[in-house]
Order: C-alpha cells, then sequence, then structure tokens
C-alpha cells in the first residue's frame, strides 16, 4: 500500500497544455508533486527503460505529436523498444505526456477520472 506523502513526480515539459491541465488538476485536488522539467533535467535510460516495460513503448513513444512527424522515414521505419527509447533519450518531446507516478506505479497521459482513481485518499 502506498504511502501518504509518497513524493508524486510528475514528468514532462512545462509548456504542453496537457501537462499544465495535469498541473492544475493536481493543484486543485491540494496534492504535493515534484514537477521533473525534461527540458531542463533531461531523463534517463533507467526510467525510460521501465515506462515500456510497464506500459509498450508504443504508449509512451508519442507519434502524434511534430517532433516525431518530423523524423525521416528511415528513423520511423522498423521502430522496436530499443529504438523507441533511443528516440525518446536524444528528444524527450518525443515521450507521452505526462508521465505521473505515484509511487507503485505511473500512469502515463492525463485523464482526470484516472487521476481521480489512482489518487484516491493521497490528499
Amino acid at each position: 500500500m502506498p504511502h501518504e506523502n509518497q513524493g508524486l513526480r510528475l514528468y514532462g515539459i512545462k509548456a504542453c497544455d496537457t501537462m499544465k491541465k495535469a498541473r492544475t488538476w493536481l493543484d486543485q485536488q491540494g496534492l504535493d508533486y515534484h514537477f521533473h522539467d525534461y527540458k531542463s533535467a533531461g531523463i534517463d535510460l533507467a526510467h525510460l527503460q521501465a515506462w515500456c516495460e510497464e506500459h509498450g513503448w508504443q504508449t509512451l513513444l508519442n507519434r502524434a505529436g511534430t517532433t516525431f512527424r518530423k523524423l525521416d522515414d528511415e528513423q520511423k521505419n522498423g521502430l522496436d523498444q530499443a529504438k523507441a527509447i533511443e528516440l525518446m533519450l536524444a528528444q524527450p518531446s518525443m515521450i507521452k505526456r505526462p508521465v505521473l507516478d505515484i509511487g507503485d506505479r505511473t500512469l502515463v497521459g492525463f485523464k482526470p477520472d484516472l487521476y481521480a482513481a489512482a489518487l484516491a485518499g493521497n490528499n
């Protein structure tokens, strides 16, 4: 069972609209969290590997974003987990946002109902 005040960690990019929605929601719930900005703090291989193991690289790699769409076909073809992680390490804006670490697991993307269910009793 997760401890109260387990230290929620929200991973993403400050200027992203979805990130702003997630941060506003967490603030409105009175939940404390640490914001990890990929632009200033980067991301390491261990986090990406763990998130891919938990959710699958297809969920974690944001293929709808402009950064991914600007890649040439050679970079997009034959994607597998190793290639996806390599892309996300090089350009963290390709990681689907946000990733919220709630202690015993992570949530990828922002849906208020999923956040509410996962965080019930944390505030």
